[in-house]
């Protein structure tokens, strides 16, 4: 159903690669996330949590960076690692706290690199700019929906973004105690598409629709991706997964492989939300974002 929607949409989205690390730790943690162009200007959407995480990683970067400077220049003595707490706590820097945090962007331009956000002021969305290119990657465009009211109750949509995240081009350097991207490893990752019927609408407090639920969960790695319908025009962008209880509790006694067991479980309905093609559209309208409808 959609093969060809899916061939569309890989044109124009692409993944942000991220690695991060925890503090007490060496060992690196990728993610993905997602971004979807919208023209040949060098706009594209994500959410704005995706976003922000750029600048939290330049911010961990310069923090991180004062840490071990003021660290290095404790003097060798028994009370060292005393002053070493007072630094961490001093910094923020705990055991289970990110310390450092690598963001980027795969297949989107060529040439310098240079991006800009403009974050919705309310809700998780957010523009992105890229600058100073010397090409841009990708070469084909969304259409968005035009008609906002054909968005109804029992549209099938499909989602695409990275949830699984297979690149392996990073790597620890104990030298300069830092993580950072490679040139050996694999530095691509596959898209992952994911259907779903639309259930509910979503509505603001002062209950205007700006987003929608779909009848399956968003991955994580998909938040920022297009949802798009059969043929390939975009309806929304997933930003979160809710979580509906079932009210379906089972405690039994099952047999499996011939040994009773007992089970206790409490059945939860994951369903993705996605923000409307409307909303969407307004707030390229009001940057001046060129996009195409039909």
């Amino acid at each position: 159903m959609f093969v060809q929607a899916i061939e569309t949409a890989t044109q124009f989205t692409r993944p942000i690669h991220s690695i991060r690390r925890y503090y007490g730790s060496t060992e690196v943690h990728p993610g993905a996330s997602t971004l979807f162009f919208v023209n040949a200007d060098g706009w594209a959407l994500t959410c704005r949590h995706v976003a922000e995480s750029f600048i939290v990683a330049d911010q961990l970067y310069e923090r991180y960076q004062a840490f071990k400077a003021e660290r290095d220049s404790l003097s060798v003595g028994s009370n060292r690692r005393q002053l070493e707490r007072v630094l961490e706590s001093k910094h923020g820097f705990e055991k289970g706290k990110i310390v450092e945090l690598k963001n980027r962007v795969v297949g989107c331009v060529q040439g310098a690199l240079t991006i800009s956000f403009i974050l919705h002021p309310v809700l998780d969305v957010a523009l992105v700019k890229f600058s100073d290119y010397t090409a841009l990657g990708p070469k084909a465009f969304p259409t968005f929906g035009a008609a906002d009211d054909d968005l109804k109750q029992g549209l099938s949509l499909c989602r695409l973004g990275f949830p699984f995240p297979e690149f392996t081009n990073f790597g620890y350097d104990p030298a300069s105690d830092t993580i950072d991207w490679t040139e050996q490893g694999r530095d691509n990752t596959p898209s992952f598409p994911l259907d779903g019927m639309v259930t509910r609408h979503l509505a603001s407090g002062g209950n205007e629709i700006v987003g929608f639920e779909l009848s399956t969960p968003g991955l994580r790695g998909q938040s920022g991706g297009p949802a798009f319908d059969a043929t390939g025009r975009v309806w929304g962008m997933q930003f979160a997964t809710h979580h509906l209880d079932l009210d379906f509790d089972v405690d039994m006694e099952v047999y499996r492989d011939g040994v009773m067991r007992h089970v206790k479980d409490s059945a939860v309905l994951h369903v993705g939300h996605c923000f409307h093609v409307s909303v969407l559209k307004q707030f390229m309208r009001e940057h001046d974002v060129a996009f195409a409808e039909g």
